[in-house]
C-alpha cells in the first residue's frame, strides 16, 4: 500500500516546524538577555556598595546631578516601549505602512535618548577619573547608552527588512526580539535613573 503525505500535511509539519525553530531562536534571546542582566546586576550592586561605603562619594565642587533633562529623556525612552509595542501590533495586522511610522518613531526617540545623554556628558562637571563617582557613573550610563545604540541599529534593519516583499510572512522573530531588547534596555534605564539621579 503506497503511503503519501498530501499538500496539507505537508504545509502542516513546515509550519510545525518553522514554529519550533522560532521557538528555540526565542529560548537562546532570552538566554541572552539574562546573560546581560547578570551583568547590569553586577554594575547596580557594585554601585550601591561603592556609594554606601566610599567617603565623599561625589567630586569635589560637585553637589549633585541635574534631574530635570534626564527626567524627560526618561520619559521620552519609557514611552518608546509603548510606540514599538504598537508597531508590533501593527504588523501583526500586516499594517506595513504603520508597523514602518511606528518604528521610525521608536528609532527617533531612542535618537533623542542618545542626544540629550551626550549634551549631558558634555555639561558635566566631571569626567571618568574623577574618583568612584565618575568612574561608576561614566561606566553605567555609557554602557546602557550602547545598548539604546543597539537596539536603534537593530530596529533601523527590521525597518529595511519590511520592504522585502513577502519576508514577514512566515515569521516575526527579528521584530519580537528586537522589541523584547528594546524593553529590557528601557526597564534597566529606569533603575539607573532610580540609583543615579533620584538617589543622590
Amino acid at each position: 500500500m503506497d503511503s503519501y503525505i498530501n499538500s496539507n500535511e505537508l504545509h502542516q509539519i513546515d509550519a510545525e516546524h518553522s514554529h519550533d525553530e522560532e521557538g528555540n531562536k526565542m529560548f537562546g534571546f532570552i538566554v541572552f538577555l539574562m546573560s546581560e542582566s547578570v551583568i547590569f546586576l553586577s554594575f547596580f550592586a557594585g554601585y550601591i556598595i561603592y556609594k554606601t561605603t566610599t567617603p565623599n562619594w561625589l567630586p569635589a565642587g560637585v553637589s549633585g546631578l541635574e534631574v530635570k533633562d534626564p527626567a524627560i529623556n526618561t520619559i521620552i525612552l519609557v514611552a518608546s516601549s509603548f510606540v514599538i509595542y504598537l508597531a508590533e501590533k501593527a504588523l501583526q495586522r500586516h499594517d506595513l505602512k504603520g508597523f514602518r511610522l511606528y518604528l521610525l518613531a521608536t528609532i527617533a526617540m531612542g535618537s533623542y535618548f542618545l542626544v540629550g545623554q551626550a549634551i549631558e556628558w558634555s555639561h558635566l562637571e566631571f569626567g571618568f577619573t574623577s574618583g568612584t563617582f565618575g568612574g561608576t557613573f561614566y561606566l553605567l550610563t555609557g554602557f546602557h547608552g550602547l545598548h539604546v545604540l543597539t537596539g536603534i541599529l537593530l530596529q533601523i534593519i527590521v525597518l529595511g527588512r519590511s520592504f522585502i516583499p513577502s519576508n514577514y510572512d512566515t515569521g516575526h522573530f527579528g521584530v519580537n526580539a528586537t522589541s523584547i531588547f528594546w524593553h529590557f534596555v528601557d526597564v534597566i534605564w529606569i533603575v539607573l535613573f532610580v540609583l543615579i539621579y533620584i538617589w543622590q
